[in-house]
């Protein structure tokens, strides 16, 4: 049987479709998500959830022409099906192939990039602007989850376009959903909205008003416009300021809430709020995992998945694989606050991704979920350590980012003892540009009072969070995602000493200083040093390893002694070269006056990493053993050639 999808290759096509035919094109876009996405995971559940409301957008508005600008992206792939991309949707979050979130160089339809939260408003605000100024005429739609109004740009862009009442049609997803479980007072208004307004005695009343309305003797606009006053005195009457009211205040128009699963509701819906003048925000109701009962049960499990069997709803999991990061994170914050009360942990939306479920559930007490709010997740913290408690906020590195001026202004300068705990640092492969960690020892290290650390493992990320909680002022630990290296994991917990690293080999210093080259790798990438040293040896060619442990302090001491010994550096880091721990290393040098130290900085070069598998990316850019035995041997030949040694 030919499959609708197969014939539409843009909005266009779907524009001449009949709902029946819409309706049967949804559940064609649902099996294709399911089945493309098993292969190598990607965003599932939240994709299963706008298929309709996708639709009907493209359908009634003009795209490309008029302006969709979505929020996070996460949940852009049956945008994507429908604008000229199914051909290759099996190639998606591949290197190479589809991006897994909005990227405007890959199609005219994707208006915005998107990938951290809350920041469609301000956009899709910034576009209309632009709209107006130009002498233009076309339609500009932001699509925003409930769960990104908890982030405070999302609410600062609402209090503007409600000022500037540009033509603006705010489409409010409510899927009472983020990644984890929605907090906060805005996701308990919008609920207790839902449930208001979906109730059937609330339904009754409100079509008992109607009607009446309808049997007044007025006719015409004065009949709508009256029935419009009565409606609205009626919800507010029936909320207590409690429905979009609170959103009316602030300059919108409000309608809603939608079914939003319900097309024939929705095209109408949307064909008639386009008409309306200024800013409007229409809520439309939605499940995570619609479609798929496996999904729909656990929407937060099916976020994001990695491959799983679509047939039975399993998730491909190895159980002899190492525990992960997060997990030995996880555990190891549990087995701290046991001892100290004084630990309480910090999320921003992520409890499941950050591994802080476990701290809720043994100390539910100690546990602060702020939502999608990095910003006002740092300086809660730093509350939190000003009243006696001693924070660990728990962020991806690519989301620490956004918390940037609070870690300055609002920790380090008042030398908070507040822990940074950045999970996801480095590489993190198929999410792409927006999500690798790849600057955080950048903006950590040049902010006074903070220290940074990195493990080489996942035994010594534990022994790292006990020192970092043991300490006094701000402190960063970065880890990568993923697995760990399946190393043995001990029982107690030590504190390692500050700003020292750790010589691997050769098994002493003065061994080490009669060496060829001294390799400094930090955090994960000192297997792969371990490995090219290892190789190396076999061609005669002998390398000191050392893990460096702390970006800052520096180990001082056993850089100079070893870069003077050997006369030849090398750094290597999973991080930007610009402003990382080479940096820091040649800074270091340039300091002392040691200009006949050769030195190389391997890390990441000065463009945004692309999506695709770590192994793949990490070869791509260097990170590989065999790059790193590459650029030693340059080394030693280009400093013979030149007669340094």
């Amino acid at each position: 049987m030919t499959r609708i999808l197969d014939s539409v290759d843009s909005p266009e096509q779907l524009r001449a479709l009949t709902v029946p035919q819409m309706e049967q094109l949804a559940r064609e876009i649902r099996r294709e998500i399911i089945e493309k996405v098993s292969v190598r995971g990607g965003h599932l559940a939240p994709n299963l959830g706008v298929v309709e409301l996708t639709m009907a957008l493209h359908h009634v508005f003009q795209t490309p022409e008029d302006q969709l600008v979505w929020d996070i992206g996460h949940q852009a792939y049956v945008h994507k099906l429908l604008t000229g991309r199914r051909e290759r949707f099996h190639t998606i979050r591949q290197f190479g192939g589809l991006s897994g979130y909005l990227r405007r160089e890959e199609s005219p339809y994707d208006v915005f990039g998107a990938s951290h939260a809350s920041t469609s408003i301000s956009a899709a605000l910034g576009i209309a602007a632009a709209r107006d100024l130009q002498g233009k005429d076309y339609k500009v739609v932001a699509i925003i989850g409930d769960a990104s109004l908890t982030g405070g740009m999302a609410l600062e862009a609402m209090n503007s376009a409600g000022s500037l009442k540009k033509n603006l049609i705010i489409v409010l997803n409510d899927n009472d959903k983020s990644i984890s479980e929605n907090v906060g007072a805005m996701s308990q208004h919008l609920g207790q909205v839902r449930r208001m307004q979906t109730s059937p005695s609330y339904q009754r009343l409100r079509e008992m008003a109607k009607d009446s309305i309808e049997r007044l003797p007025v006719v015409g606009d004065k009949a709508r416009e009256a029935a419009g006053r009565a409606e609205t005195s009626f919800k507010q009457f029936m909320m207590h300021s409690k429905s979009g009211a609170v959103f009316e205040e602030l300059g919108f128009k409000f309608f809603g809430p939608f079914d939003g699963h319900n097309i024939p509701l929705l095209l109408d819906v949307f064909e008639n709020v386009k008409k309306i003048e200024g800013p409007v925000i229409v809520q439309v109701v939605t499940k995570k995992g619609k479609g798929w009962d496996v999904a729909e049960g656990d929407s937060t499990k099916w976020h994001g998945p990695g491959a799983y069997d679509y047939t039975t709803g399993v998730i491909k999991k190895n159980a002899n694989d190492p525990l992960t990061y997060t997990e030995v994170f996880a555990n190891t914050l549990v087995s701290i606050a046991e001892q100290n009360p004084a630990v309480v942990g910090i999320t921003a939306a992520m409890s499941e991704g950050t591994g802080l479920k476990k701290l809720q559930k043994r100390f539910p007490e100690r546990y602060f979920d702020v939502g999608i709010a990095e910003q006002h997740a740092v300086t809660f913290a730093g509350g939190l350590a000003v009243g006696g408690m001693l924070p660990v906020v728990a962020i991806y590195s690519t989301f620490m980012q956004r918390a940037f001026d609070q870690i300055i202004h609002d920790i380090c300068v008042q030398n908070l003892h507040v822990v940074f705990a950045m999970d996801r640092a480095g590489i993190v492969g198929e999410d792409g540009q927006t999500q690798h960690g790849v600057f955080d020892i950048a903006f950590m290290r040049m902010i006074p009072h903070m220290k940074i650390m990195a493990p080489k493992d996942e035994e010594e990320l534990r022994h790292m969070l006990y020192t970092a909680v043991e300490l006094d002022g701000p402190v960063g630990l970065r880890y990568p995602r993923g697995k760990g290296l399946g190393v043995e994991l001990t029982t107690g917990l030590h504190k390692l000493e500050v700003g020292k690293a750790e010589l691997l080999s050769p098994a002493t210093i003065e061994a080490a200083e009669k060496c060829d080259v001294a390799l400094f790798a930090y955090g994960s990438t000192v297997s792969q040093a371990e490995l090219a040293a290892k190789e190396l040896a076999e061609e005669g060619i002998h390398v000191a390893v050392v893990n460096a442990r702390w970006a800052k302090p520096l180990d001082q001491e056993l850089i100079l002694r070893l870069g003077q010994s050997t006369k030849h550096l090398i750094t290597i880091e999973d991080h930007v070269v610009s402003g990382g721990f080479g940096s820091a290393v040649l800074e270091l040098l340039e300091s002392k006056g040691l200009t006949d130290i050769a030195i190389r900085l391997i890390g990441l070069p000065d463009t945004f990493v692309e999506h695709g598998a770590p192994t793949i990316l990490k070869e791509l850019y260097g990170l590989s053993s065999a790059h790193i035995k590459e650029v030693v041997r340059e080394q030693l030949t280009t400093t013979k050639k030149q007669g340094v040694v």
